[in-house]
């Protein structure tokens, strides 16, 4: 398939920028997969004219190209997010706190020290602020959740403390939430069947009932033995993991100190009670056996074992995969568990209403200011940072949203850390399954087991997180296989979300935005290949095939497609080996263990450095609570300074 020529955006028009594996193909033409350099795919040249981008189809225009054009005319003034305040101010010499990386825990770590009056400055390397949670035009109209695209996990008491929903936050809850459709031939002329799964249990029941009445009568009990566990967890992600080397070594105060720490530990066991020996079982046994107790059919266990993997290089089969499940059940918005939902505006929205808030507390946040090293001095005390510049801006605490890998095996001075230390940080599993495919489309993906409607409007299903390849567990499990060997999945596991189909400020009138999270794709495949754009289009094709044959259509609504493998994940938003949370959400890199034992406290071995990102406890996901929990550390060390 031939490159097509993408972006040239005007000097100053930072936000505009695109990847250069960004395609543009002309609707109504498809992607054929292994398509000769003759297929027929058309491009969309776009070159910069004046102040605006100049949209210049070639060819005839159809409707799809004119609703395009339309959209370029007015898309650098629709919906454009204002940069943070201070992005364009000065940086000053010192600050209080330092804190690397303005991703949503960097952001909210800032916002709750300029709360409690740490004076603070965030250092963004991109163009963008929000890390992995950010918003990119990457074609004029079209806004993506480029990375994180959904919202669940944010911890309620940061959505009080900032006030998030004073500064603009925005989001539309999905009801129902999740949608399988079946890959299979209709009965006597009906359609496929599929599961749809939604907060009225009645009717969740009725739907689950298509496949098995027992599980029907069954999922009312488990969602309720589920939703005890997230509450006992739930009381751990809010403060430091115990404190096991105040126990072991510290002094009398310290030891006194951290029985406190004890407190979230037993209140969670007090809530599973009797019951904890199950608990147990589902957090350390692999999924398919807790959802074999539970269920008999096979969709609906293959429904609820994709938030077992997701994200992560695991099968269902795999011990511990029961976590990650609980990791992605265990949130909320506007008081109901497990609900998420679409930040309107995108993912970058909430970055940037997090922004807000710590600047409205006195917070500076740049942007395109990459730190090169973090300085220490000679008494293994923070001192500030160095930027790639060579800027030195000095403070007491430095904070990074960084992976642990970037901040200690990159940032760090490498003599002052142990040497058991940084072994054991390059250890640390970061495996990823994902590739992210963003996608523009000229029209709704109509699925053979609910058609659309006549009007083209968004039926209820196209709101749901929507399942394909998700018929049975030894389904997604030999998606998993064909990873372990070296090649991307021949039948991918495939999270489609459509978050346009509620929030229409996202694509222009009658086009959509779609999320395609997929995996198994291995970071290093076997044969000495390597994602180039040729590797990286046959595997975006064949997703593409296996969502046509659920819609039919689908290929020729495509206008456009962004694909981040494993590496470029890595590259472009600095997530270790592509991993979302920036290391295996396994039990043996969780609570204690997050990033390293003794070490879960936020506290690194250099005096006045921080750690906390996604690395840290309680983990990854668009949470917050490592920023926050981060933050009230760092702050109370820095009393005693």
């Amino acid at each position: 398939m031939a490159q097509s020529q993408i972006w040239r955006p005007r000097p100053g028009r930072a936000e505009l920028r695109a990847p250069p594996s960004f395609l543009l193909f002309s609707a109504p033409f498809c992607l054929q997969p292994r398509q000769s350099e003759k297929a027929k795919s058309r491009s969309f040249p776009v070159t910069a004219a004046g102040n605006q981008l100049e949209f210049k189809p070639e060819g005839k225009m159809n409707a799809t190209s004119q609703r395009l054009g339309r959209a370029f005319a007015v898309s650098t003034t629709l919906h454009r997010r204002p940069a943070p305040a201070a992005a364009g101010g000065h940086l000053k010499p010192e600050y209080d706190a330092v804190i690397i990386g303005a991703g949503h825990n960097g952001l909210i770590a800032a916002a709750y020290l300029q709360r409690l009056g740490v004076n603070t400055a965030v250092l963004e390397r991109r163009h963008l602020i929000g890390g992995a949670a950010v918003t990119e035009e990457l074609i004029p109209g079209f806004k993506f959740s480029r990375a994180s695209y959904l919202l669940s996990l944010l911890r309620p008491q940061i959505y009080k403390d900032l006030e998030l929903k004073k500064h603009g936050l925005k989001v539309y809850l999905r009801n129902p939430y999740s949608f399988t459709p079946m890959l299979e031939e209709g009965i006597q002329g009906k359609p496929p069947r599929s599961l749809l799964l939604g907060t009225d249990m009645a009717e969740t029941q009725k739907q689950i009932a298509q496949f098995s009445p027992k599980d029907a009568q069954a999922f009312p009990k488990y969602e309720m033995f589920m939703n005890r566990l997230a509450s006992a967890i739930d009381l751990l992600l809010d403060s430091s993991p115990v404190d096991t080397t105040a126990f072991q070594h510290g002094s009398l105060y310290q030891r006194l100190k951290a029985l406190f720490t004890l407190k979230p530990l037993l209140q969670a066991g007090l809530i599973l009670g009797t019951q904890l020996p199950q608990y147990y079982q589902v957090i350390t046994g692999p999924i398919t056996k807790v959802l074999d107790e539970w269920f008999e059919s096979e969709p609906l266990k293959a429904t609820l074992a994709t938030d077992a993997v997701i994200g992560a290089m695991i099968s269902p089969y795999t011990p511990g995969s029961g976590y990650v499940l609980l990791h992605h059940v265990m949130g909320g918005l506007e008081g109901k568990r497990g609900a998420w939902g679409y930040v309107e505006g995108g993912m970058g929205a909430l970055s940037h209403v997090i922004a807000k808030a710590a600047e409205a507390h006195g917070a500076n946040i740049f942007m395109e200011k990459p730190v090169d090293k973090v300085q220490v001095n000679s008494n293994g005390q923070v001192q500030g940072v160095v930027l790639r510049d060579g800027t030195e801006v000095r403070s007491k605490l430095v904070l990074s949203n960084a992976s642990p890998q970037i901040t200690f095996l990159k940032l760090a001075p490498q003599e002052q850390l142990p040497e058991e230390f940084l072994k054991r940080i390059s250890q640390l599993d970061t495996q990823s399954p994902v590739t992210k495919i963003n996608v523009a489309i000229d029209k709704l993906p109509n699925f053979l087991a609910v058609p659309n409607a006549a009007s083209g409007r968004p039926l209820p299903h196209h709101q749901c997180s929507i399942h394909l390849s998700c018929e049975d567990t030894q389904v997604l499990h030999q998606a998993f296989e064909d990873a372990t060997k070296g090649i991307p999945s021949h039948r991918p596991m495939i999270e489609l979300c459509i978050p346009s189909s509620l929030d229409p400020t996202l694509a222009p009138p009658g086009c959509h935005v779609i999320s395609l999270f997929t995996q198994y794709t291995p970071y290093t495949m076997t044969g000495g290949k390597v994602w180039d754009e040729q590797e990286k289009n046959a595997y975006a094709d064949r997703v593409f095939d296996c969502i046509e044959a659920y819609a039919p259509g689908f290929k020729k609504s495509v206008i456009g497609r962004d694909i981040l493998t494993p590496p470029d994940l890595e590259r472009v938003f600095g997530l270790p080996g592509g991993n979302i949370f920036h290391g295996a959400m396994s039990l043996d890199q969780l609570y204690f263990a997050r990033p390293l034992p003794p070490h879960s406290n936020y506290r690194s071995p250099i005096q006045g450095l921080y750690l906390c990102g996604s690395g840290a406890h309680p983990g990854g996901g668009v949470m917050g609570a490592a920023g926050r929990n981060a933050a009230l550390v760092a702050f109370e060390d820095f009393k005693s300074m």
